[in-house]
């Protein structure tokens, strides 16, 4: 025993980089979340057992099917309608006739046992679909995986292991969570997670900026590092993993621990205070939400209105459209929460790693150029005019502004602006009291809306900086292929001027600019887009304190000169030297905690 013991403590220290998905710092204990291999053999059967074996498949389905029912009407109750959404497209996989009908067709010609056709005929679904160089379709095997493996598992009487078999807190480790996996996260026993792959914006992610728990994604071998018990730090601020910590390592994150979750208590006692400069500059501070629930969220930490409200996650995962009703509810709702503050509605951004089950979009080559966003919503005005009459409907009960997204050019926008008229004059004629003041605005996300902001700055009452986009477009860089990551660079010279245009553009016509985009939360670069004369940012809701820390930190005539300076500068190394250099001298506070300098 004493052996084990001293063994025990030589236990080699392991750290992995990986992807920052959620903030903070958790020390604790691993639970290995396996990814089940199930090991099925080859087994004929008589033909007279045929009819057996399909009643067997069709059992399994219709038990996996009461058994996702009743995740999702937990979650409904427990987080929301919306929230359990996700489970529509699991219901979708066990309801696939074209699946169906390929097992109990080579199930009878084969004569093999039906999970052992069914598994065949699986792992040949998954490899197509994670082959494809669509970026949605690959996306749904992590569904057909997590269906699948119930369907098995109900189809040889396995026990399902579940997050929400866990009776004591603990550390997440996993090659990849699944919508299931991740939706029992809420029972509070889940403090932290790691995973081998993922991003920023993968279910795992939102999830865990929902939950505010630290995680962090993209590590690649922290499946085969961290055994169920081993002692894990979590470091989502720096998107780092410490597997068997040496004492010192552990003394040192303990210290840092507290120090960071006494700064962010620090941070929260600000939150009702304006976010302005030292000379007198107000700067509007937003958040970012996907769904109704997350308001709370946003109002805990200080955030001063909605700056980005997508609203294409309330037409995902169903296979129905949501109503005009649906919609408005739903609208009305957020803006009656955030008066006397406003609330910026993105219409509808279907596209690129997002796609509507109810329509047959046909597979492109590059989905993130392809029918997306307003080419889509102008393409089927139907839905575009369904949902701008719920928002002008919601904005009678708050401050609602709404902006459109991936506009490219000027006929783009004044056909959106035709259909929106075209809506209002449609209440106006019923009597349907909307606010008829309401702001209108524009996504540059696209170069070519960047440098013909001029133009477009004429036809808007505000610009909003999509930089997700903006970013991967001008530097022809894709932000989900991991074999390129390191040239997604938001401070790269070119991507900095393209912002300083919009800015001046907009300025020259009187109108206000935000900016939305992950880039608005890098506090790294808080500085550089507020002396360029960014007017509001708009980021997750847990960012808002330390955004406004750094605001009420500055002056804006110095913002100025450090954004002057970046211009300057010929690299994105060169511009991030500098900017963390700034940022330390003007709040040290901020760089030790948050940048871990």
């Amino acid at each position: 025993m004493g052996k084990n013991k001293q063994k025990k403590t030589r236990l080699r220290e392991i750290v992995l980089k990986g992807i920052p998905a959620a903030p903070g710092i958790i020390i604790g204990n691993a639970y290995q979340l396996y990814d089940e291999k199930f090991a099925i053999p080859r087994k004929k059967i008589r033909a007279k057992l045929t009819e057996r074996e399909i009643t067997r498949f069709k059992n399994a389905l219709s038990e996996t099917r009461q058994e996702i029912l009743a995740i999702h009407n937990k979650i409904s109750k427990e987080l929301g309608v919306e929230k359990a959404r996700i489970f529509g497209a699991h219901l979708m996989v066990l309801e696939d006739e074209v699946l169906i009908s390929e097992v109990i067709d080579k199930l009878r010609k084969d004569k093999l046992t039906v999970e052992y056709i069914f598994w065949q005929v699986l792992k040949k679904y998954i490899t197509v679909l994670s082959k494809s160089d669509d970026e949605y379709l690959r996306e749904r095997v992590s569904d057909i995986k997590d269906v699948g493996q119930r369907i098995l598992k109900n189809l040889i009487g396995a026990k399902h292991h579940s997050l929400s078999d866990l009776r004591k807190k603990a550390i997440v480790i996993a090659y990849d969570l699944s919508p299931s996996d991740t939706a029992m996260m809420h029972r509070g026993n889940v403090i932290a997670f790691a995973t081998d792959i993922g991003g920023r914006t993968s279910h795992t992610a939102i999830m865990a900026k929902s939950l505010e728990i630290p995680a962090v994604v993209g590590l690649e071998t922290i499946t085969s590092k961290a055994k169920d018990g081993s002692h894990v730090i979590v470091d989502g601020n720096r998107g780092m993993a410490i597997v068997n910590p040496s004492k010192e390592t552990i003394r040192k994150y303990t210290n840092e621990k507290k120090r960071f979750e006494k700064f962010e208590k620090h941070l929260l006692r600000s939150k009702n205070l304006p976010a302005k400069m030292l000379d007198g500059k107000s700067i509007e501070l937003a958040a970012n939400i996907e769904l109704p629930e997350d308001v709370p969220s946003v109002l805990a930490h200080g955030a001063k209105g909605i700056g980005l409200y997508r609203t294409e996650y309330i037409y995902m995962n169903r296979k129905d459209l949501p109503t005009e009703n649906e919609q408005f509810e739903a609208y009305k709702q957020v803006a009656m929460k955030i008066v006397p503050n406003s609330v910026i509605i993105r219409t509808l951004d279907l596209g690129g790693d997002k796609f509507l089950s109810q329509f047959e979009v046909p597979r492109e080559m590059n989905p993130f150029l392809g029918w997306r966003a307003i080419r889509f919503c102008l393409a089927k005005p139907g839905i575009f005019k369904t949902q701008l009459r719920a928002i002008l409907r919601a904005s009678h009960y708050g401050k609602l502004k709404v902006m459109y997204p991936m506009i490219s050019g000027l006929e783009e926008l004044r056909k959106a602006n035709a259909i929106l008229k075209e809506v209002e004059d449609e209440l106006r004629k019923k009597s349907i009291p909307f606010d008829k003041n309401m702001e209108v605005g524009a996504m540059i996300e696209v170069p070519s809306a960047a440098l013909t902001s001029d133009v477009l700055a004429k036809e808007v009452n505000f610009f909003s900086i999509g930089t997700n986009d903006l970013i991967q477009y001008a530097l022809a860089v894709d932000r989900v292929n991991e074999k390129i990551a390191y040239l997604y660079e938001p401070a790269h010279p070119a991507v900095l001027r393209l912002i300083k245009t919009i800015i001046d553009n907009a300025h020259r016509e009187n109108i206000w600019v935000g900016m939305c985009g992950e880039m608005a939360g890098d506090v790294t670069l808080t500085l550089i887009l507020l002396g360029l004369g960014l007017d509001e940012f708009s980021t997750s809701p847990i960012i808002v304190p330390e955004i406004k820390r750094i605001i009420r930190a500055a002056k804006f005539s110095e913002a100025k000169k450090i954004a002057e300076k970046a211009l300057s500068l010929s690299s994105s190394k060169e511009v991030e030297a500098f900017a963390r250099e700034q940022i330390k001298k003007l709040v040290p506070d901020i760089t030790i905690q948050v940048l871990g300098q």
